[in-house]
């Protein structure tokens, strides 16, 4: 059984930063990819950034593209989100996700972590 633990949010003022980490754990862990989704009350999930595990090769949405960075440590078995200039829309519950099963989809997933973003 794969767990990913989520942690790092809290409650910051715009345009301040947060680091979420992602530990994941379970028998011999691997996976395809690794991300982070969010979502604000009313709103629906989405993908905010990726990380391709063999490659590295990262994905970002437009919205948080410049201010967000995404990064792991292979030998922790983590992933991080750098969020920089943060802003009140940003704020949501943002939870870490993986692909372990099958590329392409997202089997396993976090309790997420609020992050609020004050004005």
């Amino acid at each position: 059984q794969v767990q990913l633990v989520e942690s790092g949010g809290g409650l910051v003022q715009a345009g301040g930063s947060l680091r979420l980490s992602c530990a994941a754990s379970g028998r011999t862990f691997s996976s395809y990819a690794m991300g982070w989704f969010r979502q604000a009350p009313g709103k629906e999930r989405e993908l905010v950034a990726a990380l391709t595990w063999s490659t590295g090769r990262t994905y970002y949405a437009g919205s948080v593209k410049g201010r967000f960075t995404i990064s792991r440590d292979n030998a922790k078995n983590t992933v991080y989100l750098q969020m920089n200039s943060l802003k009140p829309e940003d704020t949501a519950v943002y939870y870490c996700t993986a692909q372990v099963q099958r590329a392409g989809t997202y089997d396993y997933w976090g309790q997420g972590t609020q992050v609020t973003v004050s004005s």
